[in-house]
């Protein structure tokens, strides 16, 4: 059985060869398997690429890597990496050396005892590892995907995953420029398991992961996989109209009540800032989801690729998506 290995690369030339290798030693402990090794650069701007090229140049029967032009995030180069990936399994691990591939034998094992797709999770020791900032976002975006998502509560999502050939297939049918693997797969099956595994300290440089780049994942699964969040803001506009309402009615009996009143200058500018702060709340809500429908209509790429080791720099500037 092929084994297929996803790892997206980013800043990681010094840590990239490890994570190849422990994958190179522990294929022939796994039973009747034998595996390719896939590896995309997200357009890194260290020698991550170079490194790449080194590591398949003696290997070009069984590694491939893929530069894509730009930087397009962790979740385009997956799926850049999953539509490379031949094997009837595909397994997603990241290239720091922090997910060990000497392990994946538990996930490969748990598919085969009926799971469709597999999680590795990591215990709550793997907290204490992580800076605060991290576990706010690992936490933030776990229950977005069980709110918006529907992921079971008791199920953890991490970078660390495989699963079959088919939900390989059903989530490259998704083209849209705003892909979320987690998304992809939850609209797939429910057919999804954990495993403990080892999650490693990390040896060299730091998460890839800024706000900006954990705001603009969440805003993904947000805005690609579900309608929640414009009926949170359709109610929520209800609810503010109402409170106008009946905040108007008050104010108009107080008058009716005590004429020497004098209405205050400071509530009327509280209610106008409240109230005009969530109509352009909803609006640009609104405004997001018909923004992405724009460019998923003018069809603008996941990514595309510049190179390959395979076939050197594209000549034709065809787009991958």
């Amino acid at each position: 059985m092929l084994v297929s290995f996803v790892i997206p690369c980013y800043h990681s030339e010094k840590t990239l060869a490890g994570v190849v290798d422990e994958i190179e030693r522990t294929v022939p402990t796994l039973h009747a398997c034998t595996a390719e090794i896939i590896m995309v650069n997200d357009n890194a701007p260290d020698a991550c690429w170079t490194e790449i090229r080194r590591l398949c140049a003696d290997h070009p029967e069984d590694r491939k890597g893929l530069c894509l032009s730009r930087n397009f995030g962790q979740h385009a180069a997956l799926m850049a990496g999953i539509r490379e990936a031949k094997g009837e399994r595909v397994v997603c691990l990241d290239d720091d050396g922090q997910t060990p591939a000497d392990e994946v034998g538990k996930l490969l094992d748990a598919i085969e005892q009926g799971a469709d797709v597999v999680y590795a999770s990591y215990g709550s020791g793997d907290r204490k590892q992580r800076s605060l900032f991290r576990n706010m976002g690992t936490s933030l975006n776990e229950h977005m995907a069980h709110s918006m998502l529907g992921k079971p509560k008791d199920l953890t999502v991490t970078s660390y995953f495989a699963m079959r050939r088919y939900v390989a297939d059903e989530v490259l049918r998704y083209s849209n420029s705003y892909p979320y693997l987690i998304g992809l797969v939850l609209r797939t099956t429910t057919n999804i398991v954990n495993v403990p595994v080892t999650h490693r300290p990390r040896r060299q440089g730091s998460s890839g992961y800024t706000f900006g780049k954990l705001v603009s994942l969440w805003m993904n699964g947000f805005t690609a996989f579900s309608v929640k969040p414009l009926r949170a803001a359709t109610a929520v506009g209800s609810v503010s109209a109402v409170a106008g309402f009946l905040y108007g009615i008050y104010t108009i009996v107080k008058k009716i009540v005590n004429p020497s009143v004098v209405l205050g200058f400071s509530s009327l500018m509280s209610a106008i800032v409240f109230f005009g702060g969530m109509t352009m709340l909803m609006v640009g809500m609104a405004g997001e989801y018909i923004g992405r429908m724009y460019i998923a209509v003018n069809e603008a790429p996941q990514y595309v690729v510049r190179e390959t080791t395979a076939e050197g720099i594209k000549g034709d500037g065809s787009a991958d998506a």
